[in-house]
Formats: C-alpha cells, sequence, structure tokens
C-alpha cells in the first residue's frame, strides 16, 4: 500500500512541474516567482541525485583509482576529472586560467579562444579510467597552450631525491602533435623542472622523472604540478583517456 501511494504521489508531483513548465509563459508573476523559487531548490536536490547515480551506476566504475603501479610505490593517484563526472562537464571558447574541476587547468595566450574542453565518459574494454578529457583546438593565434594538472599534498609528503615520479597517460589525437609533460617542484623560492617529451603517435605513455638529477631541497618542498604542453595544436582533437602518477623509491645500486 505504501509503495502504491509513492508512487501516486510521484506521478501527481510529475504532472504538476510539467504542467508548470507548459504554462510559465502565462502564469501570473507572483505565482511564477514563488514557482521559480520551488524548481530550484528541488532542483537541487535533483541534480544531486543524478550526481550520485551516475557515480554509482556507470561503467567504469565511477571513483576508481585502480591502475597498474610500480613495486615499491609509496603514492599514486588519478586526478578526479578522470575518476568521477564534474559538476561542470566542458567549457567553450576556453579563456587561460580556467579551471575544469579543482585539479585542471588550462593557459594559453590566444587573443580569440578557439579552443573546447569537455570531460567525456569512457566505455571502451580496455579502459580503466571512467572519464577522459576531449580538447578540441580550432584556429590557434597564440604561441603556448598548456594544461596544467595541480598534484595534491601528499604527492610531496616525504619526498626526496631518491624518488622517481612516474606519469602514465593514454593518449589519442586527430593528427600528430608533439607534447611535453613537465615536472615541476617547488621548493622556497625556487621550482625545480624536469621535462619529458611524450613519444610522438603512442596512445599509451609512460614518463619517469628521476629526482636524483634535481637539485631539490627535500627540507623546503611546497607543491608540485604537471604542466603537458602542446606544440603547434590547431586544427587537432586530443583526448586524453586517461592520466595517473605513482611515487616510488629508486633501486639501491
Amino acid at each position: 500500500m505504501g509503495r502504491r501511494l509513492d508512487q501516486l504521489l510521484n506521478s501527481g508531483a510529475f504532472r504538476r512541474w510539467r504542467r508548470a513548465a507548459r504554462e510559465a509563459h502565462q502564469t501570473p508573476l507572483s505565482r511564477l516567482r514563488q514557482e521559480r523559487n520551488e524548481a530550484r531548490k528541488l532542483r537541487t536536490h535533483l541534480d544531486q541525485l543524478i550526481h550520485v547515480a551516475d557515480s554509482r551506476l556507470a561503467l567504469p566504475l565511477i571513483g576508481s583509482s585502480f591502475f597498474p603501479r610500480p613495486h615499491g610505490t609509496d603514492w599514486s593517484w588519478r586526478p578526479e576529472l578522470w575518476r568521477g563526472p564534474l559538476p561542470a562537464v566542458g567549457v567553450a571558447s576556453v579563456q587561460s586560467k580556467t579551471r575544469l574541476g579543482e585539479e585542471v587547468q588550462m593557459f594559453h595566450d590566444c587573443e580569440i579562444s578557439e579552443l573546447t574542453l569537455r570531460q567525456l565518459r569512457n566505455s571502451r574494454e580496455e579502459d580503466l579510467a571512467p572519464f577522459g578529457l576531449r580538447m578540441d583546438v580550432f584556429k590557434f593565434d597564440g604561441s603556448f597552450l598548456s594544461l596544467v594538472i595541480d598534484l595534491p599534498a601528499e604527492a610531496v609528503l616525504g619526498l626526496t631525491r631518491a624518488h622517481l615520479v612516474r606519469m602514465d597517460c593514454i593518449i589519442e589525437s586527430e593528427k600528430p602533435i608533439e607534447i611535453f609533460a613537465r615536472l615541476n617542484v617547488k621548493h622556497g623560492p625556487n621550482t625545480e623542472q624536469l621535462v619529458r617529451e611524450l613519444p610522438m603517435g603512442e596512445s599509451k605513455v609512460t614518463v619517469e622523472y628521476d629526482l636524483a638529477y634535481s637539485r631539490l631541497n627535500e627540507k623546503r618542498i611546497e607543491k608540485a604540478w604537471i604542466d603537458l604542453i602542446f606544440e603547434a595544436p590547431d586544427l587537432n582533437q586530443v583526448i586524453l583517456r586517461d592520466v595517473t602518477f605513482a611515487r616510488f623509491r629508486r633501486a639501491n645500486l
């Protein structure tokens, strides 16, 4: 009986809001204002329900941090953009310093932006990351384009020059493109930078940064981030199917 009553109530609520939407253009303003306020409150709960449902029902499993890790890994991470759905899934005419989520930010010096960023759902059998990032570049009149990924505080907690930092990514592009990955570690007033070029034309890419070759001051490390730098990106589409990081100590020689 209780379930039947819930169904009737839900059906009535649906009909009410459908009718309110259909008649909104002629509803008296006083009532329209009240309905708008009620709709906004309802939308907050609906958006939350949809977000959680997407997280629990989609495959690969939303929130998954599973990926192969090197032996001896003491920290590993998949950024949120590749783990779960973002509140805003895309941005058109992306301006410099635009963020997509809390950890990914785009930088460029275009006068007129013809760039788009969009989170997409991975569904291929080989995909381990639930989501990917698609970047479309049309006319590009700038001199640089980079995607910055801020590493969490745990990435630098206990970081030493005996560590290697590894980045694995799966990349697709409409046409070959040069991509450089630069690890930045801020220590005191200085920032240590190590640059690796990603192999062009390969989809599954691994790069490692050996901190033994840096001048890192281990006692003053504050934060770290990765710059993905795209050379001559115009008229291209690039999809980052997955990006993961791992930290492990160098084997004793």
